[in-house]
């Protein structure tokens, strides 16, 4: 199974979220969807200073396998964009919750239900 920190909370596209710092929230994707899309070879994340909506796509992840649509978890404004996972992606793969990290949105708080880790680990073993 997959490692899912019980620190973080998840969407049902695979997406994690910190909890909220100063208003400011870290997104990236789970292990799980890295292992699924296999080796990421490039990443297209929004610029600093856009918006995002909740449930919306706001980048993308290509891999050796396919194609996949990041989506925002909340809505708000880019804050913070991570250029090392953009010059090397796959940084995402061999550490997701950590030097992996998306991007940061500063949110108003906006945006769906998250799963915790046990509703998230569920969702994946139901996969």
């Amino acid at each position: 199974m997959s490692n899912v920190p019980e620190t973080l909370s998840y969407t049902e596209e695979h997406e994690w979220i910190t909890e909220p710092s100063d208003g400011v929230v870290t997104v990236g994707i789970t292990a799980y969807a890295a292992d699924a899309l296999g080796d990421i070879v490039y990443v297209s994340l929004p610029q600093e200073g856009a918006t995002v909506e909740a449930g919306e796509p706001c980048g993308e992840a290509e891999s050796t396998k396919s194609v996949s649509d990041i989506y925002a978890p909340v809505t708000g404004e880019v804050v913070a964009v991570n250029g090392a996972v953009e010059e090397d992606p796959a940084v995402i793969n061999t550490d997701p919750y950590g030097e992996g990290w998306l991007l940061k949105i500063r949110t108003d708080g906006d945006g769906p239900d998250l799963l915790d880790a046990p509703a998230y680990s569920k969702l994946i073993e139901e996969a």
